[in-house]
């Protein structure tokens, strides 16, 4: 809640009402957040996945008909595709900034509901965790196709993101189970 009231400049009351507002609605939800000292622990809200679809917006779903689209009227290779589209989406953001930051928020934005770890065993590197899998039907039949349009993707935003952060590999989970990490190194070492 702090970073909605210095971004808005807002009394942290008014933000807690509208964050209220917004969680009646059904458009975020709060979550605990890990404690940080005495007090309560802080609640971390995020939106719900699908929501834009519900107000007009391009879904998930419909994100992903398009790059199938794409890939099928255009013949490229799925990888080259996700790039693509990667870049477009790079672009898209409104606030831009280093590719784990944008990766974090289009990932968002598609219904992953990503994390960051520290990348085991490279330095300075981390890992973009995706929590959910918004695609488990499709991603289950054809991997091969749906999750390289991702990885795809990620290395596209990582090329056209400030800084030079390089995607240096996905690591493909189970869609049902979910857990697919984004390996991104900085300074494409």
């Amino acid at each position: 809640m702090a970073e909605l009231t210095d971004r808005f400049g807002l009394n942290h009351n008014a933000i807690r009402q509208h964050l209220v507002t917004l969680v009646e609605a059904g458009l975020v939800v709060g979550e605990p957040g890990p404690v940080v000292g005495p007090g309560r622990p802080p609640v971390r809200y995020r939106t719900v996945p699908g929501v834009s679809e519900r107000f007009g917006g391009s879904g998930p779903h419909e994100a992903l008909s398009q790059l199938l689209v794409e890939l099928v009227v255009g013949g490229d290779a799925p990888l080259e595709v996700g790039r693509r589209a990667g870049r477009r989406l790079a672009e898209e953001q409104a606030n831009p900034g280093d590719a784990v930051d944008v990766l974090l928020a289009v990932a968002r934005r598609l219904g992953f509901e990503p994390r960051v770890e520290v990348g085991p065993g490279r330095p300075g590197g981390v890992d973009v965790v995706l929590d959910r899998c918004p695609f488990v039907g499709p991603a289950s039949a054809a991997a091969d196709v749906v999750c390289v349009l991702h990885q795809g993707i990620a290395e596209g935003i990582a090329a056209a993101a400030e800084g030079d952060a390089e995607v240096v590999g996905l690591v493909v989970r189970p869609p049902r189970r979910a857990g697919c990490r984004i390996q991104v190194d900085p300074h494409g070492s």
